[in-house]
């Protein structure tokens, strides 16, 4: 079995429909997923078991092929064709020794 981190936000309950509703995130190696949830549970149930129910609907949701999920991939900036990085203390360093030029 994987352990995988998982992260509970804007956890509430929603007395209309008599559950607990929370978006939960599962980090999964490069990328993340945002599952929204919910349980069907009284009030007065304690929030250690609805977090625990919550996360393990949200695995069961991750381990399925055909969910709903929002998804973030790591972000990996595009290599700049033709052009060298910016190295602005290069670029300092070449103002600093240009010669016939002085600061006033």
């Amino acid at each position: 079995m994987q352990t995988r981190p998982i992260e509970l936000t804007n956890v509430i309950y929603n007395p209309a429909n008599q559950c607990f509703e929370a978006l939960v995130t599962v980090h999964d190696g490069d990328t993340t997923r945002k599952y929204p949830c919910a349980i069907n549970a009284p009030i007065d149930m304690s929030f250690e078991d609805a977090a625990k129910g919550l996360s393990t609907q949200a695995l069961r949701r991750h381990k399925g092929a055909a969910t709903t999920y929002s998804e973030i991939a790591r972000h990996v900036p595009a290599q700049r064709a033709g052009r060298p990085a910016f190295d602005p203390m290069r670029l300092l360093e070449s103002l600093v020794h240009l010669t016939g030029r002085r600061a006033a």
